[in-house]
């Protein structure tokens, strides 16, 4: 068997001339999107990914506001910075990029952005709007993962999804997000860790595999049920490589799998545009 390739790039790509004509809209009527990002501190691999955001952002028509904050920021130099962008009207939406430097309150942080402009939807706010189904903007990584086992026609109603890893980022949101009530979710959703007795065996029993956990490899071929899909959501670094939580191999056992590069990354960035799009709309009905 050789797994179907959910190519994340390929769809991204089709959000982006989506967001990019939403944008044009908005300009037409005097509104331009901007789009926040604060980063702290040197850590490479955060400063390629929102080097990345801003180049989205270029392609889209969305402005780009930036802040580089130095290593040795203190909490309020932080939420000083998120107290700027949430007061300044040509920023709709804006993210703190994760993780911060050792010593700093990330949840401190989020909690104190604006939740109308929080573009990653991780705000308690937001997340609670997940919690009770109600609209606002959804955690970019998981919504990007629904979405492109929705573009592949991955069966996901009704089926068994195992979700590894509870991180507030990925795996507790795309949990809750899969089990809801809603086109191409309404699974049944296992959540385990690296922890859990028999990992294999209970990885083993999903039609749906989402990894996580940010452990290279941890996914192995003999861990998948014949035909699964399987999705690498989680990463690490190895030098400059970026290392997949699925292994080599596993796509000789899936029936859909995401490549090492091009699966979930660029459909994280993509649902960023697009809440940092809806993000604009909601302000300009307002006003």
């Amino acid at each position: 068997m050789s797994a179907v390739l959910l190519d994340g790039e390929r769809l991204a790509a089709r959000v982006r001339a989506e967001v990019a004509t939403g944008v044009a809209r908005l300009r037409e009527r005097g509104v331009t999107v901007g789009l926040g990002t604060v980063l702290v501190g040197d850590d490479a691999p955060s400063a390629r990914y929102v080097a990345m955001k801003h180049a989205d952002c270029a392609e889209v028509g969305i402005v780009s506001v930036h802040e580089h904050l130095p290593a040795t920021a203190t909490q309020e130099d932080v939420e000083a910075a998120v107290a700027r962008f949430n007061a300044d009207a040509r920023v709709h939406a804006y993210l703190v990029q994760l993780p911060l430097p050792q010593g700093l309150d990330e949840e401190r942080v989020l909690r104190a952005v604006d939740p109308d402009k929080d573009v990653d939807g991780l705000h308690p706010v937001n997340l609670g709007r997940l919690v009770m189904g109600r609209p606002g903007p959804l955690p970019c990584t998981p919504q990007g993962i629904v979405e492109l086992l929705a573009a592949y026609d991955v069966p996901v109603e009704g089926r068994h999804v195992v979700v590894i890893g509870r991180g507030l980022t990925i795996g507790r949101p795309l949990a809750l997000l899969l089990a809801m009530k809603r086109p191409g979710c309404n699974a049944a959703v296992t959540v385990v860790h690296t922890g859990v007795r028999d990992l294999a065996g209970l990885v083993r029993q999903g039609d749906v595999v989402v990894a996580a956990a940010g452990r290279a490899g941890l996914v192995t071929p003999d861990m998948v049920k014949p035909g699964a899909a399987v999705v690498g959501a989680g990463t690490s670094w190895e030098g400059r490589k970026l290392l997949s939580d699925v292994a080599e191999g596993v796509s000789e056992v899936a029936g859909w799998i995401t490549p090492r590069l091009g699966g979930v990354g660029p459909m994280t960035r993509a649902m960023l545009l697009r809440n940092a799009l809806a993000a604009a709309e909601r302000a300009a009905g307002s006003t």
